[in-house]
């Protein structure tokens, strides 16, 4: 068999190449954890839905991310644990409640559903591996941003969220 051994180098080298980051992924320092995600990916989904979703929120005078209790002021030794709440408050309350009649766009709210799970589990095992804790600034920050989504009815909440991504991506991108 001559050609067994230029099979499993092409094979070994596949199989190498599938476990790199794609040049899209960057990554990102969230603490002590690093998670490699295309937030290019992501922001491009959301900016082709983000005037769809935003027209379907009726409260625009309250957010739900954004300032007094910014994202942008966490110590980074407390992104790790906001990262993984604030990955895990999407992937259980927002995108749960986020659907509409055009499939465009629940196909792009799948998409950064999906993105949004894989970075919540990279997350969760970093988290263990390193011990990280939340701290009282994170935690706070945190039980604002729940209080203020259950304060609307589940739906309006998850459009209103969804509709504030770009705050969290904003977020994101500064954590590189």
């Amino acid at each position: 068999m001559r050609g067994s051994p230029l099979f499993l180098c092409l094979f070994s080298t596949s199989c190498w190449v599938s476990l790199m980051p794609t040049a899209a992924d960057r990554i990102f320092h969230f603490g002590a954890c690093r998670v490699s995600m295309s937030l290019a990916e992501i922001r491009a989904g959301f900016t082709a839905i983000k005037a769809n979703i935003q027209s379907r929120d009726p409260i625009r005078t309250l957010s739900i991310l954004s300032h007094p209790h910014s994202l942008h002021k966490v110590q980074s030794s407390d992104r790790c644990c906001i990262a993984h709440q604030l990955f895990t408050f999407y992937v259980d309350k927002v995108f749960k409640h986020c659907r509409t009649e055009e499939s465009f766009v629940n196909r792009k709210i799948s998409s950064i559903a999906n993105s949004f799970l894989s970075a919540r589990r990279k997350l969760g095992q970093c988290r263990e591996q390193n011990n990280c804790v939340c701290g009282e600034e994170s935690t706070e920050k945190f039980k604002q941003i729940l209080a203020n989504y259950e304060g609307l009815n589940v739906t309006s909440a998850a459009m209103k969220s969804l509709g504030e991504l770009d705050i969290l991506l904003d977020w994101m991108e500064k954590s590189r």
